[in-house]
């Protein structure tokens, strides 16, 4: 029994060393369960509103005021007149356009009809089906409740309008990304893993002890692995527009200048990676746990980022995915250009800076 009992406690100490493996057994659980747990969800939450009433009646501020209340809509603003729907949804001010039509009270006590028209972003058609189920139902929900209306018998069925994808096929959704995540995970693990296996074999001091500087060899051995992807981005782009059907309507300098840009970033990445695992397994672990969790859960790749808590909301924000996701949404759904995509541009090309400068600096103390 001495002897099982060291053996254990042998065992124990192996753990307790490897920091990877206490990671994976301690910490990983408590991270997966707060991303799942938060980012999972099929309600809807935080969606800006905007609204057009130009009767400005009872009925039109009982549903303004259901909407306001509603913890799915947040963020209610005045529009001047109708027609504001594109720039808004462009510019990410509205995610909803509420149009009401003229005497609209009026309209429901003569003649039991009245129209109300709901404007949605159709780019992600998932989110659009929501929005109009849950607009419609609280807006229907108000009426009954307002005394005026519910006094006679009426009937409002708001008229939806998607726009950029009206048809609300899948793959406008889907497509910018898989882009973004296909990109992470070519850039990013392969060239994290490509170094870590010479370092793991002990090629790497002999490649070090050529003529060529260091940091020339490392840049060099993800050359290749940038024309791997910039080959499968033009792969991807083809399949989407002749055989998914999703078109580029806005830019395509622009669409090309983002994603190289987002290529160059995650090559940095995949250069930091190498620089803290010291084997094929963690770099594995570290550019696939620590990469491709946050882009699937908290890129807006699959869930809105407007349905998280605030602080996952936050968190988002240090994502080159979500960055380049919602860039790529811009540019092929909504027909913008280089002026749009300004901002996300700006974080793209600040994150590959201190990537690349953070990469470079650990490589320059760990292998010289």
């Amino acid at each position: 029994m001495r002897r099982f009992l060291a053996f254990v406690g042998k065992e124990f100490r192996h753990i307790v060393r490897d920091r990877w493996t206490t990671i994976i057994l301690l910490v990983l659980p408590v991270v997966m369960l707060t991303l799942f747990g938060f980012a999972i969800t099929t309600e809807l939450r935080n969606v800006k509103v905007a609204i057009y009433d130009p009767s400005r009646d009872d009925a039109t501020r009982s549903v303004e005021e259901s909407l306001a209340a509603s913890p799915y809509f947040s963020e209610l603003r005045y529009l001047a007149g109708p027609g504001g729907a594109d720039g808004l949804f462009r510019s990410g001010e509205a995610g909803l356009v509420v149009e009401f039509g003229e005497r609209f009270e009026e309209n429901l006590e003569r003649t039991g009809e009245a129209q109300v028209l709901l404007l949605i972003d159709g780019s992600d058609p998932t989110t659009a089906a929501t929005v109009a189920s849950y607009a419609g139902n609280i807006i229907s929900g108000a009426l009954r409740q307002d005394p005026a209306v519910a006094a006679a018998p009426f009937k409002v069925v708001p008229q939806v309008r998607l726009l950029y994808n009206p048809q609300m096929k899948g793959a406008y959704n889907f497509v910018p990304g898989v882009m973004g995540m296909i990109i992470i995970l070519i850039c990013a693990m392969m060239t994290s893993v490509s170094i870590a296996r010479e370092k793991e074999k002990g090629t790497m001091e002999v490649l070090l002890v050529s003529p060529i500087e260091p940091i020339l060899i490392i840049l060099a051995k993800t050359v290749p692995y940038f024309a791997i992807s910039v080959v499968n981005f033009a792969t991807i782009l083809v399949l989407s527009v002749f055989v998914l059907g999703v078109p580029i309507a806005g830019s395509f300098a622009a669409l090309v200048a983002v994603s190289l840009l987002y290529i160059f970033l995650a090559l940095a990445l995949g250069l930091l990676v190498s620089t803290v695992a010291a084997d094929q397994a963690s770099a594995l672990l570290v550019s696939g746990m620590g990469l491709q969790m946050p882009v699937i859960l908290l890129s807006g790749m699959v869930f809105p980022i407007e349905n998280m808590p605030a602080f996952l909301r936050v968190f988002s924000g240090a994502i080159p995915a979500r960055w380049y996701i919602q860039a790529v949404r811009k540019v092929m759904i909504q027909g913008l250009g280089f002026a749009a995509i300004s901002t996300e541009l700006a974080v793209l090309g600040a994150m590959t800076l201190v990537a690349l400068a953070a990469s470079l600096g650990n490589f320059k103390t760990r292998l010289e």
